[in-house]
């Protein structure tokens, strides 16, 4: 039920100039079927489990690959870095007469947004009152100045990455985050976003990135020079993960391909 209400709410925000039948593409679970497109793959979403479509998630790339067991037909739907929309019909067949697809740019059904109008971000433009800021900002110097087991922690190229406390209050949560710098240059970062993600492991079925809107920002740094760490809070609408979410922190370095992925089922 989820799945189907994310595909009605995304349909519905993307802009089509016309309707048009969509193609057909093959798959079986015995060879990998490779997708090629103009830009970079931002998201893939199949309308069913028995379809696999994976691809880099850590690093932006052109391609993905579709694999599929027994089943009746589903769809796909990619949008890629650009904001452009693809849509095709998924189906199973013993025999492919075709493993590579290359999607031009005319074949896109749509942007996610009109593309002569702003993409807007409704939550992310409520600011919070002076009074609320006075409140996140003391319990925000508490938390740092309180002791904290860390929950966990992703390390790569150098860079630290911990999530370190959880705390509910009211109708906010806040997270408590460190990074760590030991890469032997500093480390300026272009953006740290948090993430619901759902899926299943088991049926290998394809996740979905649901950004979770920052409230406030507290002792957060563009830098983290080399040898030095930096411990800071977010804060959020409260949130509770459901059954198959997880909760992932994307760290990304500004002028640079380092990149620290957490994710954590708390």
């Amino acid at each position: 039920m989820k799945k189907i209400l994310l595909f009605l709410s995304l349909a519905l925000s993307i802009s089509i100039s016309a309707q048009q039948p969509l193609d057909t593409i093959y798959a079986n679970e015995q060879k990998n079927v490779a997708l090629f497109f103009p830009s970079p793959i931002r998201q893939g979403i199949t309308g069913g489990s028995h379809f696999v479509f994976t691809y880099n998630r850590e690093k932006e790339q052109y391609f993905g690959l579709l694999q599929a067991t027994p089943g009746s037909e589903s769809n796909l739907l990619t949008v890629t870095s650009d904001g452009s929309v693809y849509s095709y019909i998924l189906k199973y067949s013993e025999k492919l007469s075709k493993l590579n697809y290359f999607v031009a740019a005319n074949e896109s059904i749509g942007n996610e947004a009109p593309l002569d109008k702003p993409v807007l971000q409704a939550k992310k433009n409520i600011v919070p009152d002076e009074n609320k800021i006075h409140y996140f900002q003391r319990a925000c110097n508490s938390l740092l100045k309180s002791k904290s087991q860390v929950i966990a922690t992703e390390r790569k190229q150098g860079i630290k990455l911990e999530l370190e406390q959880i705390v509910y209050d009211g109708s906010e949560v806040y997270l408590v985050i460190k990074v760590k710098n030991t890469s032997g240059i500093n480390f300026e970062i272009d953006y740290l976003n948090v993430y619901r993600i759902n899926g299943n492991n088991k049926r290998k079925a394809s996740f979905q990135h649901l950004p979770q809107d920052v409230i406030y920002q507290h002792n957060s740094s563009n830098i983290i020079l080399n040898g030095q760490s930096q411990q800071f809070v977010y804060v959020l609408p409260k949130f509770v993960l459901g059954d198959n979410e997880k909760l992932m922190l994307e760290l990304k370095e500004l002028n640079g391909s380092r990149k620290v992925i957490l994710e954590d089922n708390l």
